[in-house]
Order: structure tokens, then sequence, then C-alpha cells
């Protein structure tokens, strides 16, 4: 498989179909990206995923199949990654392999470009004096690392698709479109955190980045955190709800900033539908809001030079 960014078929995919807004164009590429076809998207998200994904399911299953080696350690690998917390170990237990087998498979769909590997920042946990032993639950503590998919197609079709597709073969769909109304924006959620970063590295531009990416340990976990130069500390938490966010959401992450002794150099928070007005108040230097119409600034200068071919 090609290798592109999200970024690279994010752009794509608005040359290839020109959403009419910014919210619509992100929740129809968390389903399609990457895959290349060509998806009116004034069509609601049922119907399409109906006449183009289910329609063509023997052509893309057969694609998938290809991708995988038709490998059910794979395939449940990559059921486990879409639907859990992306955490490897975690997605092992999940798909009942080991770290042997697991590892093989992880591997596997690395060198197949269908996965990425997002390391974390936690460091190990050490004792203060190297002849004392750490406490046991300390010692218990190990270092997961997180798995991106390369497409956000792939990751659709291993969240929804594939636990349903017995179903799928006999044209039964209830089931999977009760899912999908179900979880449909926290599916969402991921891809617009990935956007949410790459938007902010783009107004970050100007700057020297050190590390970007979320942060994650035992007992936290933070959307984004970027390191630029001169120690500057950019933290940020995505929303992909049907309200706006609230003055709640800035307190929580504050919270978590002081457990993990950082002291940001501004808070970002990104959200699909705006924010309550003593947020919006609260906006200055300390404190970004984005919404979804910001990340248009991500399509400045499209081309057709830019259009990616189909995923298969």
């Amino acid at each position: 498989m090609k290798n592109t960014s999200l970024l690279d078929q994010f752009r794509s995919f608005y040359i290839r179909n020109y959403p009419n807004d910014m919210e619509t164009h992100i929740e129809y590429f968390a389903i399609f990206g990457g895959l290349g076809f060509e998806v009116d998207t004034t069509q609601p998200i049922s119907f399409l995923i109906e006449d183009l994904i289910l329609e063509n399911f023997t052509y893309l299953n057969a694609k998938i199949e290809d991708l995988t080696l038709g490998n059910p350690i794979n395939k449940r690998l990559l059921h486990a990654l879409a639907v859990g917390d992306r955490r490897i170990f975690s997605a092992f237990n999940r798909a009942g392999l080991n770290n042997s087998n697991g590892g093989v498979a992880l591997n596997y769909l690395q060198e197949r470009g269908l996965v990425q590997i997002e390391y974390s920042r936690e460091e190990c946990n050490k004792s203060p004096n190297p002849k004392n032993k750490l406490k046991r639950e300390l010692a218990r503590q190990r270092i997961s690392h997180k798995v991106l998919f390369t497409h956000p197609f792939i990751r659709f079709w291993f969240y929804f698709i594939y636990p349903n597709i017995r179903d799928i073969r006999n044209k039964k769909y209830s089931r999977l479109f009760k899912n999908f109304k179900l979880r449909q924006n926290s599916y969402t959620s991921l891809v617009f955190e990935e956007l949410s970063e790459v938007l902010l590295n783009y107004n970050l531009r100007d700057a020297q980045i050190v590390s970007s990416g979320s942060y994650w340990d035992a007992k936290i976990e933070i959307d984004i955190l970027t390191i630029a130069d001169n120690d500057k500390i950019y933290v940020a938490e995505c929303k992909w709800t049907n309200h706006v966010v609230t003055k709640k959401e800035w307190q929580k992450l504050t919270q978590k900033c002081e457990i993990l002794g950082i002291e940001p150099s501004q808070i970002i928070l990104f959200s699909k539908r705006g924010f309550s007005k003593e947020l919006k108040q609260m906006q200055g230097k300390d404190l970004a809001l984005y919404s979804s119409d910001d990340f248009e600034v991500l399509l400045k200068n499209t081309s057709s030079d830019e259009l990616i071919d189909s995923l298969f």
C-alpha cells in the first residue's frame, strides 16, 4: 500500500468530492478517507455506506482479504485495534493473542502499510535508588505503545463491517446500522483528533516542534501534547460531539496538567459544534478555540495534482 499522510488524504478527499463544509468533510472522510471513491457528500452517510461499501462488499472484501492474507489473526487484531483503546497489549488481549503471535501479526500489518505505531512518551518506572525494588504495582505497569490506522476506511471496515460480515453476506444490514448510529461520533473522534494535531502543528509552523502526539500513562490521557522550541508546551483536547464545549472541559484539562506537573504555554480545545459563551470570553493568549470551520485552512492551495489514486 502506498504510504500517504493523513493530511494528503484529507486534501485529496476534498479535491475529489468538494464537501459543502468542514463538518461534513471530516465526518465523511472518517469513513471513506483513503478509499479513492467518488462520494456524493450531499447524500446521507447511511445511504452511501450501503451504496458504496455494502453493494461493493464482494469486491472490497476480496481486497481486504488480500491485504490481510486472509489470516484470521491479522483480522482479529485489526478489529481489536479499531474498536479498543489502541494500546498494543490490550489489543492482543481483546483479540485473544499473546505477545508472540500478536507481535508477528502487528509486524506484518506495519510492513503492509495498514497501521503505524504511536510510541508512548511515558518514562519507565525506576526506583530513585538502583539497589531498591519498585513497589509491586509499579513494577507491573508496563508502557504500552498505541497503533494508528494509516487509512480511515480500513479502520471503518474493521470497526463496523468485519464484525457483521455474516449478516452482510445475507443482505441483512440492520445490526450494522444500529451500531453505526450509536457509535458514529465516538468512531469519528479519533480522526478528528488526528486532524486536530495536524491543524495545531500547522498553526505552530513558525516554531520548531520537538515532539507532538497524544500522551498517556497509567492514570492520565491527553489528546494532544506538543512541545516546541524554547520549552513551550501546548496541550489540547478534542470533542466530536453534538453539543458545544463548556468551561468544564477546560477545567478537566487544567487538572490533568497539574497532575503531570506541567505549565502549558497554551491550552487548545477543538470542537465539532463550537463553544459556550463563557468559554469564548476566556479565549486569548492562554486559551485557543477551534471549531470545524477552522480546518479549512488545511485545504489552502489544493490542486488536482494532489489527487490520490484508489486505495485498491
